[in-house]
């Protein structure tokens, strides 16, 4: 296992300074944030970015995350162009030694929330999601920004979005991702990087749109695709346990058996009977994850990707990308290490 720490490039507040200085913190995962959606990634920008991080002597090997264009997960006239950009860009990544690329296929929003700023009462502040709170944005004019977020859309464009999605049940979805993946997983072989899909946030459906990476069930299905170890997928411990019927532990357990994990979120969450959550300390008592649990079972299989601290608290008074705070990803990134270490004593 190594420990990793998400960088939002030069225009993160948060510099490769900072990160550096936390303990046992050896890779970087990263993207390139000014080329639009579905448009390849220029070999120099991959390049300009590698050699800024191995500057400061950490290693870049995971990329999070290549967006998939909204034209693959309608099935477009246009996939076909959207799908040969995307292989070009992994062909790019793999020239500069990339081994694991995280997307997501998600209509139109990467994660969601409905308060950014949830308080604690220890004074800290976090993302949380409220049923109640949901109808208040559950509106096309009144959508909060998140990290993650493709800003591009105009508003008309949000609604053609949305309207075009009435004809896409889970079903569909499920057959445009195939139809995505037959097509990625040969160019991912060839460039040398695993596919690690990130689960949907929160596993189920949001403002009407489909989701399908919400369970066992769906990775199964998942797998099914293409059964090779380039299928793979980035386990998010908060954001599958965002749903009570998902038993995180022993999902764990068999995706690792299986050789299926590429790459590691370790995000704590406080989930309530009704549905709601709010994310927390990374530590294991202050939400509902047991997170030695999770750390017992990469020691087990002998995991030796990349694990990065998810979703921190704002802590300390500082301000910023919401959820991408440094201090309690700090924090959460030298516990996580911390477990490790005495698991392997």
């Amino acid at each position: 296992m190594e420990l990793g720490f998400r960088w939002y490039g030069t225009e993160d507040s948060i510099t490769l300074n900072h990160i550096r200085q936390i303990p046992n913190l050896k890779q970087i995962v990263s993207a390139i944030y000014n080329v639009p959606v579905g448009e390849i990634w220029p070999l120099e920008e991959i390049q300009r970015l590698e050699t800024a991080v191995k500057k400061k002597s950490l290693a870049f090997e995971v990329i999070e995350s290549v967006p998939v264009h909204e034209e693959i997960k309608l099935g477009g006239q246009k996939k076909d162009y959207w799908i040969s950009n995307f292989q070009e860009t992994l062909k790019n990544l793999g020239k500069c030694g990339i081994k694991t690329v995280c997307y997501n296929f998600m209509p139109v929003f990467d994660w969601t929330r409905t308060n950014l700023s949830f308080q604690h009462q220890d004074g800290s502040n976090s993302l949380s999601f409220s049923w109640e709170q949901l109808p208040e944005v559950n509106s096309l004019d009144s959508l909060p920004s998140l990290p993650g977020w493709d800003l591009s859309y105009q508003q008309e464009e949000l609604h053609e979005l949305f309207r075009r999605y009435q004809e896409v049940d889970e079903e569909k979805l499920w057959e445009n991702l195939s139809y995505f993946l037959k097509k990625i997983i040969p160019a991912a072989k060839e460039a040398g990087i695993k596919m690690a899909i990130h689960p949907d946030d929160p596993p189920f459906s949001i403002f009407g749109l489909p989701r399908i990476i919400t369970d066992d069930k769906a990775y199964k299905r998942l797998f099914d695709i293409d059964s090779s170890v380039e299928n793979g997928i980035t386990f998010c411990t908060g954001s599958l346990a965002a749903n009570s019927k998902n038993d995180i532990y022993k999902m764990l357990d068999s995706y690792l058996k299986l050789g299926k994990v590429h790459f590691m979120h370790a995000r704590n969450i406080q989930l309530h009977e009704n549905g709601d959550f709010e994310e927390t300390a990374h530590a294991s008592n202050y939400g509902s994850i047991d997170m030695v649990r999770v750390i017992e079972l990469l020691k087990k299989h002998q995991f030796t990707g990349c694990i990065r601290p998810d979703h921190g608290r704002m802590i300390f008074g500082e301000t910023g990308r919401p959820g991408y705070g440094l201090y309690d990803r700090a924090l959460g990134a030298s516990y996580i290490y911390g477990i490790w270490e005495t698991l392997n004593k």
